[in-house]
């Protein structure tokens, strides 16, 4: 299967011309002009970034899903390429419910009549690795039911397989794939891959955006009921709202879309900053809109994480940003080590003085994050600068919101949007707040250390006396060493001595 899945692949790029684009990386153009005349009757009339995307998506999804990922790495892609990878989607058939219901008797033991009183035969949504149907539990609630694709790990198994041998190759043989780090894109990918087919890992990412926002007047996130949940099978509340690029069914049912962007902007800084726990898919399809005007989220495969850090680190160039103090950001990309110790922060300041000064004092629909990003990662290069794997999802969110929010109000300032919350969240973290908070969080773990301090201190203050003691114990032996050494040496030198002196007389009598 293996093999006639390569030999698809393989057709599939001579089909689009993906051979040229490897080709084309030869500084001498003569293997370029060697295949030209060995496949003569090609001309492609389409971009190398057209004729990429439309190879991925003839495919299929996983190849889909991995020009999508890549998309995100404008730190390795030409700009071409990424944007249009950027446009590829999920266009994946729904697969026969006969399937999806003998999955579900699999999993339960029993028929799905006799789990749901009513189940859905029509799948409401459909992905690569999973599709929903909407059911009704026992007690009457409304759910949704995500079913795992069947048989969707083996494809995801040889695919990724083809994925790792091609880049591989690309590793080896080509000069330039070995800065696009291939293995390690195809690694990164595989994690995030088989993260999506645990439903239960997605059920427990859900249930933790649903405890941080709990009460929240900005975002809803659906209930598990985790006693219908396993690893094929998520069961969560059923979520009425209206898509988000519906925009005129959101005017019509009374949403104010200014008020709408500026929401998703605190959402994606709360998720961030507060919690270091964020939505990383946060595409139109996933988000929904609630008649009270909260925003709802969706499919939960893929979140970030963040340490403390990652957090102080983000919010202090943010708002380094924001006040234009680019020094500040050139020297703390120099203390945390993303950046050589020996670059001088004057040029490394100056040239990020001239990507982010073009972009302030205009609303968004003036700026592109995309091309922004696009210029910080080609300093970036020229500076040395190692890009964060953490930050990677980062990146990937903040281009989604910056497509949620041209929808919603291309005139939001998104600077003035964000600053007065990073700044709050600053001096709740770093303030007579912040103080508080690490006193209280702090307190649990002294109450269980005040009562051995006594015995600590007494072991502190004896240690240098047995240390000392055992210093002098390894000089001693280290002299009566050297004692011995100097016995044995004049010894020696005896022994030499009087056998010099035997020799002498035998030749000299």
């Amino acid at each position: 299967m293996r093999l006639f899945r390569l030999a698809k692949i393989i057709t599939v790029g001579l089909r689009y011309g993906l051979d040229q684009m490897v080709l084309e990386a030869d500084p001498t153009g003569r293997l370029v002009q060697l295949w030209h005349a060995v496949f003569f009757w090609r001309h492609p009339k389409e971009s190398r970034g057209v004729r990429l995307r439309r190879a991925l998506e003839s495919l299929g999804p996983i190849f889909v899903k991995f020009g999508q990922m890549l998309s995100t790495r404008r730190d390795l892609l030409p700009p071409d390429l990424a944007d249009e990878l950027a446009l590829l989607q999920d266009r994946v058939p729904p697969f026969p419910t006969e399937q999806a219901l003998k999955v579900l008797e699999d999993f339960y033991g029993k028929p799905v009549d006799d789990v749901f009183v009513n189940f859905g035969r029509t799948p409401v949504a459909s992905a690569s690795v999973a599709q929903v149907h909407f059911a009704e539990l026992p007690d009457g609630t409304e759910v949704a039911v995500k079913i795992l694709r069947p048989g969707i790990d083996r494809v995801i198994e040889h695919d990724l397989a083809l994925l790792e041998t091609a880049a591989m190759m690309l590793d080896k043989l080509w000069v330039e794939g070995r800065r696009l780090k291939p293995r390690e894109v195809v690694a990164e990918f595989s994690k995030y891959l088989h993260d999506e087919l645990d439903l239960m890992r997605e059920a427990a990412n859900c249930s933790q955006l649903r405890r941080n926002f709990t009460d929240s007047k900005l975002l809803v996130v659906p209930e598990v009921h985790w006693d219908w949940c396993g690893k094929s099978v998520m069961v969560m509340e059923r979520m009425h709202g209206v898509p988000i690029s519906q925009l005129d069914a959101l005017r019509a049912q009374g949403t104010d879309l200014k008020a709408l962007s500026r929401a998703g902007v605190e959402i994606f800084f709360t998720q961030v900053f507060r919690d270091g726990f964020f939505h990383a898919d946060m595409h139109p399809g996933n988000i929904f809109v609630h008649a009270d005007g909260r925003y709802i989220a969706l499919d939960f495969g893929i979140v970030g994480t963040l340490t403390e850090v990652d957090k102080n680190y983000l919010a202090q160039n943010f708002l380094a940003f924001f006040k234009r103090d680019y020094n500040r950001v050139a020297r703390a990309h120099i203390e945390a080590g993303w950046v050589p110790a020996k670059t001088r922060v004057d040029e490394f300041e100056g040239a990020i003085r001239a990507v982010c000064e073009p972009i302030f004092d205009r609303p968004l629909k003036d700026i592109s994050f995309g091309k922004t990003l696009l210029r910080l990662f080609q300093t970036a290069r020229r500076f040395e600068m190692e890009v964060q794997p953490q930050l990677v999802l980062l990146q990937k969110t903040l281009l989604n919101i910056e497509g949620l929010g041209r929808q919603l109000d291309p005139e939001l300032d998104l600077w003035k949007t964000a600053k007065p919350f990073l700044e709050r969240w600053m001096d709740e973290q770093m303030g007579w707040r912040g103080m508080l908070k690490n006193l209280r969080d702090e307190a649990p773990g002294w109450a269980g250390m005040l009562p051995q301090l006594p015995r600590l201190v007494h072991h502190a203050l004896s240690e240098p006396a047995r240390q000392h003691a055992a210093q002098r114990e390894d000089i001693e032996r280290l002299r009566v060493g050297q004692l011995w050494q100097n016995r044995l040496l004049a010894v020696l030198t005896l022994l030499l001595a009087g056998i010099a002196a035997v020799e002498y007389f035998r030749f000299f009598p």
